[in-house]
């Protein structure tokens, strides 16, 4: 949808949320939804999966707009497997959120999970880094028990899958949920999916950090070529 409007918000100050109790997280996150309704949102995605299952069912009946939210992608992962055995490398909350066992409950009931806490991993994504060792460690323990499908179920750890599908080897297949979250906005927002991919002409695009933005700057930029530092600022959320 590069037509649209976007402003991204990074709460990299209160970052990581994997080990934050859900207070918190629910306080935090209708903190950053005031703002993105001040900026006249019409809709907004929540990109972390911890968000979601600890906040969304509170966004839902505190805002009168349409919020769409990270769900575990156990189902494919449960489908795509031959071995019978599914990874999901995600946070601690993650995994204790009701959406998360309701899924599982109810699209893998014929296939064993591996849950996997990826501890560290959202901290080395925040600062640029990729964890290779640790990467690696935490694949092998999934892979180690048979599983040949891997779902990443932290909206960091897409930017850490190359180094994910190098230690899980070319027989097990990694499940990024980021595309049907696409396209259920796009649903949601009756807008058409575009071919196109990104160009000049696109919408306006504001990524705002509560932290330092020039890790959000460099990742950004390194998947949107038609982005300037004009495009980034750092912003106060209380």
């Amino acid at each position: 949808m590069p037509g649209q409007d976007y402003v991204y918000v990074a709460d990299s100050a209160h970052c990581p949320y994997g080990d934050k109790s859900p207070d918190y997280i629910v306080a935090r996150a209708c903190a950053v939804v005031r703002f993105l309704m001040d900026r006249k949102a019409d809709a907004v995605v929540v990109a972390c999966n911890t968000a979601t299952a600890a906040a969304v069912s509170c966004l839902r009946s505190r805002f009168p707009i349409p919020f769409i939210g990270m769900e575990p992608a156990v189902k494919p992962a449960a489908l795509a497997s031959h071995t019978g055995v599914v990874g999901v490398l995600a946070t601690a909350n993650t995994f204790k959120g009701s959406l998360y066992r309701d899924t599982v409950m109810k699209y893998a009931a014929g296939v064993r999970v591996i849950e996997k806490v990826g501890r560290g991993l959202v901290e080395a994504v925040e600062r640029g880094e990729v964890p290779e060792a640790l990467v690696r460690r935490y694949v092998r323990e999934m892979t180690d028990e048979g599983a040949d499908v891997i779902v990443l179920g932290c909206t960091h750890f897409p930017f850490l899958q190359e180094a994910i599908a190098r230690a899980a080897g070319p027989s097990v297949r990694i499940i990024n949920p980021a595309p049907a979250v696409a396209r259920q906005t796009a649903r949601v927002l009756s807008v058409p999916l575009s071919a196109s991919g990104m160009s000049a002409e696109a919408g306006s695009r504001d990524f705002c950090s509560t932290g330092d933005p020039a890790v959000l700057q460099r990742t950004a930029m390194s998947i949107d070529p038609f982005l300037t530092p004009e495009n980034f600022h750092q912003v106060n959320i209380q």
